[in-house]
């Protein structure tokens, strides 16, 4: 550790600690001496000014919480003297002069991706089969054990096979301890045997709990996420199933698909159980036909593409006290190269923007974006109290042990994905991303709700920090997690791709990084590299019904 010490912001009034430092341990940060009054632990913050009883906590450079009591320097910053707090935000402001970054060392490079003929460019080549409804996730499921593993995706369980040398040797008398085990990386692998259609990455099924029951806001809601899946670029087609008299309607289905391609051509096969009559009739029917998309989706082969073509979405989960400082900033940069390669990015987790909405209005390119974005933060907020949780509830226990203790300390770490481009547009859920640049999309703080939602309004690769450590993937895009700081790299690296805690350590800065993620992004969307959660199988899928989901 080359540092003990950071300042975030030049107006910031605290410090945050990168290693535990020890009560009357003396530290220096720019010339100036600080004792330490109390242990602080690594990741959490103390004050380098006396803060009174209702005085104002800079970080950031923004407001992201207040004293409950006085703070002295040196003090620790905590749940106890600290409260959340967050400043204003008004629409009229515009300052988007950014200064972009050197992009010339990826100005012609390509990745080699599956071209479809609305013109995207997918990182993967899957197959969907679809339920309009929850009364068809039995059919789904009798779906996938017919046709994953006799097609070659299935996956070995290796649990299963531990679990079955414990129980012979139980069976034999023996005890647990007894058993031998063999080393085991990860909890599945590939099954043995060649794919029948090798140019398709999987078939995957994307079982829910929605459809009927809820409002029609919901059903809608739904078959606009559904519709941005079959739509979407790593897709290849899709079969659906609906039992026929749900809400979410496949006539809605198909206006959804109209909005976000309007000349829809990959194959779709919708199944209507109460049409069809016989379970048996429906699956032989859907089996068929899934076959036969699968044959179609084997003629695509991948290609080059130019990165604009290229849409990432930014995601974290698992916070830390250092996400805002490596990980979080180091995408940042990364989305800021990808933008002025003329690619999208996506900033979600409106809930994990309070405290930097300001900022985020100013650098909209138009009045209209600006005030969008300011009624759907209000509107959120205001549901979010009337529930009684408001955002200042976001922050989950995890975050707070780990320094994370008000949500506008998470909030302005976690805005740092966004990195400093102006803000091209501006989505409410689940609408599609047709503009390049970075594009804000309104989504639940939910890590799955919000990668779910990414990926469904388009996003081909997924980039989510991860300061805890957390397995989540998705079905049909690549998820890359990236550890915050070593310690969790070394901890977890059957879960984890990529470790900034070189930022923190001293040994690399914000741009390196950010320039070695983006070329480990153009490997993973030219299928050089598998990442750990498509390797595990990590298919996380939850649609958000809009009512408060923090």
């Amino acid at each position: 550790m080359k540092q003990r010490i950071i300042k975030v912001h030049p107006a910031d009034n605290v410090l945050v600690a990168l290693a535990d430092l020890q009560a009357g341990e003396e530290v220096t940060y720019n010339n100036n001496r600080y004792k330490i009054l109390e242990f602080v632990p690594a990741k959490h913050k103390f004050a380098i000014a006396d803060i009174p009883q209702g005085g104002e906590i800079i970080m950031y450079g923004v407001l992201v919480g207040k004293a409950q009591s006085h703070i002295p320097v040196g003090g620790l910053l905590s749940t106890g003297n600290v409260v959340h707090a967050a400043n204003s935000f008004l629409t009229g402001s515009s300052h988007t002069d950014w200064h972009k970054p050197d992009v010339s060392k990826w100005q012609n490079q390509t990745f080699n991706g599956y071209h479809r003929e609305d013109g995207s460019v997918g990182t993967a080549n899957y197959w969907l089969v679809i339920p309009m409804v929850f009364c068809e996730n039995r059919n789904i499921e009798v779906l996938q054990e017919a046709l994953v593993k006799p097609l070659g995706y299935g996956r070995k369980k290796t649990y299963e096979i531990k679990a079955q040398q414990l129980i012979s040797k139980i069976k034999a008398g023996g005890q647990i301890e007894e058993v031998l085990y063999t080393e085991i990386n990860g909890d599945t692998t590939r099954a043995s045997g060649d794919k029948l259609f090798p140019n398709v990455d999987g078939i995957k099924f994307l079982s829910h709990t929605g459809g009927c029951g809820g409002t029609r806001q919901d059903a809608t809601t739904l078959c606009g996420l559904l519709a941005g899946y079959i739509t979407h670029p790593n897709v290849a087609g899709a079969t659906v199933l609906s039992l026929g008299c749900q809400n979410a309607e496949v006539r809605i289905l198909q206006e959804e698909i109209n909005k976000r391609s309007p000349q829809f051509n990959k194959p779709l096969y919708i199944l209507d159980q109460q049409k069809t009559g016989k379970e048996a009739d429906l699956l032989e029917l859907a089996i068929r036909q899934t076959l036969a998309g699968l044959m179609q989706a084997n003629a695509n082969t991948r290609k080059p593409a130019p990165l604009s073509k290229l849409v990432i979405g930014l995601e974290c989960g698992g916070s830390d006290g250092f996400s805002g400082i490596s990980a979080n900033p180091a995408i940042g940069y990364t989305s800021d190269l990808l933008v002025a390669l003329g690619g999208s990015v996506i900033l979600a987790e409106f809930p994990e923007l309070c405290g930097v909405e300001q900022n985020l209005i100013d650098r909209c390119l138009d009045k209209n974006n600006a005030e969008r974005f300011a009624s759907l933060v209000r509107s959120y907020s205001q549901r979010a109290e009337e529930a009684g949780s408001g955002f200042y509830m976001n922050p989950s226990p995890g975050n707070i042990k780990d320094g994370l203790i008000t949500d506008a300390i998470k909030s302005a770490g976690a805005a740092k994905k966004g990195g400093t481009s102006p803000v091209a547009d501006v989505l409410d859920y689940p609408e599609k991303v047709t503009k390049p640049g970075l594009n804000l999309l309104c989504t639940p703080g939910n890590d799955v709700e919000s990668t779910t939602a990414e990926v469904g309004s388009g996003a081909n690769i997924v980039l989510f920090t991860t300061g805890l450590g957390t397995p989540t993937g998705n079905p049909v895009t690549p998820v890359i997690k990236i550890a915050t700081n070593t310690t969790l790299f070394n901890r977890m690296s059957d879960i984890i791709d990529i470790n900034t805690g070189t930022i923190v350590e001293g040994d690399e800065t914000i741009e390196q990084a950010g320039e070695r993620i983006l070329d480990y992004v153009v490997k993973v969307a030219s299928g050089e590299i598998e990442v750990s959660a498509v390797r595990h199988g990590q298919d996380d899928f939850i649609p958000w019904k809009r009512g408060v989901s923090l």
